[in-house]
């Protein structure tokens, strides 16, 4: 079959090398661990209580590094042995209730494809393959007939498997890049309907309509939060209504491409607003491009992270939220309230991708400070790595009240004229490079203007 289209050309050479690396990656993965071979389960859909309708069906993402999203379907397994060619045997029941999954023919060359109609059937070939050998299942529990026997999801495999993903390769910094740039397209579309006076929920559309995913094509749901609604980390609900008067937009939202994720965050004031707010943004986004700037190999991202709060510091007491200096506010842990998040994690097959905190491959970690708990990233970082950089500054009531019964010198006047404005977040998605990094977020939107 010709391929006509230059971008599916060009996977398909990273994608060949993609899986070699990956064959690779598990293989040694598994002598290390002192397995025969290892069965990849895609997971099986669920239900709602009482129900035969449930939430769309997310595959496991250890076979999705291996097949894309697309075509990781329910019930299906992948086995990978050393010195054999990985086998996927896929379940594709074909019925008049939904259309049937699709077929990766594009993987033939690189891995063997088995297609199967019945669950039992596929169950008989699996248990046949994988007789006599000291096999592990990684992936979540299968229901019904579809659970191999072997040991299920071994730390040691696991751990080795989590450590690696932090370290894209050619194939899946392609597939980010797409997805970037499927964020972007929406991310511009969302900042002119607000501009126009869209609420919410109008903005989420305008998101989903630009960057052409439906809702449950998106990696995470879209966080579209207007005014004090944006004090909410993860804010769930699109209002439908437009607030009076509207002052600003905080949108989370990204990509998704053959099961990679973006995650990019930007924050808007409305056109003319001359409250100290706007200046506050503006003061973000150069704390944000200072901590870019100190990103290189080997750095602790903690390290980062702690800059994040030195930095947030200086914005707090030069616009006089503090009356202190900003070292003060930094020993006291006062910038902790503006900011309750860490810096960012990694990035990849899952929005908050696993090994974050693992400094070694066999599972030691490295946990965040007992005033940083939701730092989800302690490693030092490598070339490939991709994760995020979000630094925020938040108005949120019950963390202010906490200050304020610590005496911190706030000045209360400014922050009351503040709550209504919600807070700000910029995030960007990077790849460490041996010198700096590649900012993924910021070369798709000037890729799509």
């Amino acid at each position: 079959m010709t391929n006509n289209n230059p971008r599916d050309a060009t996977d398909n050479e990273l994608l060949i090398r993609h899986l070699s690396d990956i064959n690779q990656r598990w293989v040694e993965s598994m002598e290390a661990s002192g397995y025969d071979s290892c069965v990849i389960l895609a997971g099986d859909e669920s239900l709602h209580f009482q129900d035969d309708q449930g939430p769309p069906f997310v595959a496991n993402p250890y076979l999705v590094q291996w097949i894309g999203s697309a075509y990781a379907l329910p019930q299906s397994a992948l086995i990978v042995e050393p010195g054999r060619q990985p086998t996927l045997l896929l379940h594709r029941s074909e019925d008049y209730w939904h259309a049937p999954g699709r077929i990766p023919l594009h993987l033939q060359s690189q891995i063997d494809l088995q297609v199967y109609n019945s669950s039992e059937d596929l169950l008989v070939a699996l248990d046949q393959r994988t007789q006599n050998q000291q096999t592990a299942v990684v992936g979540p529990s299968a229901s019904g007939s579809n659970q191999p026997l072997g040991d299920a999801n071994p730390i040691g495999l696991i751990n080795l498997l989590a450590y690696q993903r932090a370290t894209k390769t050619d194939y899946e910094l392609d597939q980010m890049r797409a997805a970037s740039r499927i964020g972007a397209r929406g991310h511009n579309a969302a900042r002119d309907s607000f501009y126009a006076g869209a609420s919410e929920f109008e903005t989420h559309l305008s998101y989903l309509g630009a960057s052409r995913q439906n809702e449950h094509a998106t990696p995470y749901p879209n966080i579209i939060a207007q005014n004090e609604h944006a004090s909410l980390l993860h804010y769930q609900h699109h209002d439908v209504r437009v607030p009076d008067p509207l002052r600003t937009l905080l949108i989370d939202a990204g990509g998704n491409e053959g099961g990679y994720a973006s995650d990019i965050t930007r924050t808007y004031v409305t056109p003319g607003d001359d409250s100290v707010f706007g200046d506050l943004l503006g003061a973000m986004l150069d704390h944000q491009d200072n901590l870019i700037d100190a990103i290189t190999p080997g750095i602790s991202y903690l390290k980062l992270h702690e800059q994040m709060h030195r930095q947030l510091a200086e914005v707090l007491t030069k616009h006089g939220i503090l009356n202190c200096d900003a070292q003060q506010a930094f020993d006291a842990h006062w910038t902790e309230a503006f900011c309750p998040h860490g810096l960012g994690h990694l990035l990849g097959l899952q929005v908050h991708d696993v090994g974050g905190q693992q400094t070694t491959a066999d599972g030691q970690l490295n946990p965040p400070p007992s005033n940083y708990p939701t730092l989800r990233f302690t490693r030092d970082l490598e070339i490939n790595h991709v994760f995020t950089i979000e630094p925020g500054l938040y108005f949120i009531a019950s963390l202010l009240d906490g200050l304020r019964e610590r005496k911190a010198p706030v000045n209360w006047q400014l922050v009351e004229r503040l709550l209504p404005y919600g807070g700000i977040r910029i995030e960007d998605n990077v790849r460490v490079l041996a010198d700096g990094c590649e900012n993924l977020t910021r070369d798709a939107f000037a890729a799509v203007g």
